[in-house]
């Protein structure tokens, strides 16, 4: 459960090199990257993006290059999710691998939480509600059990490791022997 006030970037077509510009990404660890979030567009005028546990943002958020700096960056900054009309697909699936929530909303809706100002996100019913208004999010199945259970990708497969090693306890004696100690 994701729950807070909301931080709106009414944007469309948000790109990674505006989330994270590329001359910061010099360190492979994924922390600190918060600091640099925006890097261009704080500089505006008026600029007030507020730390808070959600983002509201325009259509196609994330679009651009495929640094996974990106997210690291919205996460490192506070944000647990993205409520966004829609994502580019490499940004959403780096989004999950890292635990920061991508959810995808209709136009209206998104709208509607950033005028709320606060929303709750709900993984575990796929729901974001806000004072006014509830919407069901779509999300694959494995993401939500990755996202839900706390794993990574080695954490997913070490969750099949009886399987993993009674396959190649089985390989072992029916098959050529490939390695050696």
């Amino acid at each position: 459960m994701i729950e807070g006030a909301v931080s709106v970037l009414d944007r469309a077509d948000v790109d990674t090199d505006q989330i994270m510009p590329k001359q910061f990404l010099k360190r492979v660890e994924r922390t600190g990257y918060g600091e640099f979030l925006f890097h261009d567009w704080a500089k505006e005028p008026g600029w007030d993006l507020p730390r808070n546990p959600i983002l509201a943002a325009g259509r196609n958020f994330g679009c651009g290059s495929s640094r996974e700096h990106a997210p690291w960056g919205l996460q490192d900054y506070g944000f647990d999710a993205v409520v966004a009309p829609s994502f580019s697909d490499i940004f959403y699936s780096n989004c999950t691998k890292i635990g920061l929530l991508p959810v995808v909303l209709s136009e209206p809706d998104v709208k509607a939480v950033m005028a709320a100002g606060a929303a709750r996100v709900d993984l575990e019913s796929q729901t974001v509600s806000w004072e006014g208004g509830e919407a069901h999010f779509e999300i694959d199945t494995e993401i939500r059990h990755r996202l839900l259970n706390g794993l990574d990708d080695i954490g997913v497969t070490l969750q099949q490791a009886g399987g993993i090693d009674a396959y190649e306890a089985e390989r072992e004696r029916s098959g050529p022997v490939t390695t050696s100690l």
